[in-house]
């Protein structure tokens, strides 16, 4: 039987992108905000939810409501403009939090994903630490549900994906970069998303959109890729179906291992390279 919307354009949820102005290292003003938008939307995504970086260290500071508020000032100025050109996209915010304390009080519901329960969760200095599946666990034991971001941009990865599997087993979801899949980041982390892909590890893409004049928009490129290795199946479950649950504060289904008749090596790095 084919998948929901199998060879669909269109209809995709994504819920990781920089598109707030002058916060962080994405939009650098309202235009180029819209101008991601409209990208985005031309791709086929029905659905956005956008997230700033925010370290966890700033939720105990005292810096944490005159950043909130900024934020917030922010948030509304792009919120209110998206809405009156695109009246019919849904359109959110959460953050992209940064662990950079071993136990974050995510308790603010600014922090999670578009009132959900689900967070957005990286590791500091993209490296993947040994005591990062416990992070990972304390925040499942607290009720919440954490997506690690970009996975595949991680130093410190084994050979064996063993701490990729103990991010799971802690309950955590993965959300890989449509960019990784296309070579955005180089032959390493598009290894690794092939890798991750194979075994079934990854939960959602998202785009990772840092909404700039400019900067190419890796959504398509990425889709193409996945379609290219026969992974129509996996696609939908990637790009429509399970965000569109995180959407609907809805746990993700399972996507199946994608299989791969190709060797690693054809553009897309070695498995000695990961």
């Amino acid at each position: 039987m084919d998948p929901p919307n199998a060879g669909v354009t269109g209809g995709f949820a994504d819920f990781h992108s920089h598109l707030v102005p002058t916060v962080d290292d994405g939009s650098r003003n309202l235009d180029d905000s819209l101008h991601a938008v409209g990208l985005m939307t031309a791709a086929g995504v029905e659905r956005v939810i956008t997230t700033p970086h925010f370290r966890a260290s700033l939720l105990t500071s005292s810096r944490f409501d005159p950043a909130m508020e900024y934020l917030d000032r922010r948030w509304r100025r792009v919120r209110d403009a998206v809405r009156a050109t695109w009246p019919e996209l849904d359109f959110r915010r959460g953050f992209e939090v940064r662990l950079d304390v071993p136990a974050p009080d995510l308790s603010h519901p600014r922090m999670r994903l578009g009132g959900t329960r689900f967070v957005l969760v990286e590791w500091a200095a993209f490296m993947a630490r040994l005591g990062s599946p416990d992070m990972l666990s304390r925040l499942a034991d607290s009720g919440y549900i954490p997506v690690l971001a970009h996975p595949e941009r991680y130093h410190g990865i084994d050979r064996e994906l063993r701490i990729v599997h103990a991010w799971k087993e802690a309950g955590a979801c993965l959300q890989s970069n449509y960019g990784a899949l296309a070579g955005q980041y180089g032959p390493k982390p598009r290894a690794l998303v092939r890798r991750f892909l194979q075994e079934g590890l990854v939960d959602y893409l998202s785009s990772d959109f840092h909404g700039r004049r400019g900067y190419t928009l890796y959504l398509e490129p990425g889709v193409e890729e996945l379609k290219r290795l026969g992974g129509e199946t996996q696609l939908d479950l990637l790009a429509r179906v399970n965000p569109t649950r995180l959407f609907e504060g809805k746990r993700p289904l399972e996507v199946p291992p994608l299989a791969i008749h190709e060797p690693l090596s054809h553009s897309a790095g070695r498995w000695s390279d990961v």
